[in-house]
């Protein structure tokens, strides 16, 4: 097993990246609640025409649309939060499946990261 200690300045990097990427999903979240809420209260208007409204896309395909963008927003902040929480336990950079180092150059391409090149096309991620 080759596990790898980062340094002080590659902790405050990845750190200050990861606290960056959550506020921008937690953000994202943020206005994502606010559209199924429009998106809730126009379905309950009873005035409006859902199926047959030739201007767009209907409510029910708009709140499929939202609902599935904000599974994909909750699944980035747990993987961000993870990543936070092993680099505040000190076992980021390390993979979880192998105990292997994470490459430098693929947490900076992918900062919550928690699994080697190897092992993630194991496993298909």
């Amino acid at each position: 097993m080759h596990r790898r200690t980062l340094n002080a300045a590659q902790v405050a990097e990845f750190e200050g990246v990861l606290l960056a990427r959550r506020a921008d999903v937690a953000a994202q979240r943020s206005r994502l609640d606010g559209s199924l809420a429009d998106v809730r209260e126009s379905r309950s208007d009873g005035m409006a025409d859902d199926e047959h409204d030739p201007e767009g896309p209907t409510m029910s395909s708009e709140w499929s649309r939202l609902a599935g963008t904000q599974l994909a927003v909750d699944d980035d902040l747990v993987q961000v939060d993870a990543a936070l929480e092993r680099l505040a336990d000190g076992s980021y950079g390390t993979c979880v499946r192998c105990g292997e180092s994470i490459p430098i150059d693929r947490l900076r391409a992918r900062p919550e990261a928690s699994l080697c090149i190897a092992c993630a096309q194991a496993v298909g991620g």
